[in-house]
């Protein structure tokens, strides 16, 4: 397989697509953010100062998928179709799970935009909690699945 990110000088540049046909593209990511039991229950009943921390991190996040090329230098601009993120409270751990899905017809694929808006996200939650947390941990951002395209469906075991 040619390596296509690199130019005759080996210098990077942005993979040419104009070969490839418009397909249907799904991407899904994953992260969590681990709070103290403080934070955790702040966020749980509305009680962090910054507002509404699950909203306000959801349209963050949303807005830093549309972002993404302009954050990562090699990807591509695109017309993002659909973006969602939902949120799961974890008790026990005092985690707050992240799920993003980013979906595009079109002919290179959505995943950076799926982990960025799982990051940004995150980081978003970090920021809101913060006065009450110092250690707050951002864990396990990683793309769950993908399909679409060449290289078809992929799935995280």
């Amino acid at each position: 397989m040619d390596f296509t990110h690199f130019n005759e000088q080996k210098r990077a540049k942005m993979v040419d697509v104009s070969h490839k046909d418009y397909t249907l593209r799904i991407a899904k990511a994953y992260g969590e953010v681990k709070l103290s039991k403080e934070a955790y229950q702040a966020v749980k009943d509305g009680k962090i100062k910054k507002g509404d921390v699950l909203a306000v991190a959801q349209v963050a996040g949303i807005m830093g998928a549309k972002q993404t090329p302009h954050l990562i230098p090699m990807c591509h601009p695109l017309p993002i179709e659909g973006i969602d993120i939902n949120f799961e409270m974890d008790d026990d751990n005092c985690t707050i799970k992240i799920f993003s899905e980013t979906k595009i017809t079109h002919k290179t694929g959505i995943e950076m935009e799926a982990v960025v808006a799982v990051s940004i996200a995150a980081l978003t939650i970090y920021d809101m909690c913060k006065a009450i947390d110092k250690a707050i941990e951002i864990k396990e951002v990683k793309l769950l699945y993908k399909e679409g395209g060449k290289s078809g469906t992929w799935t995280r075991k």
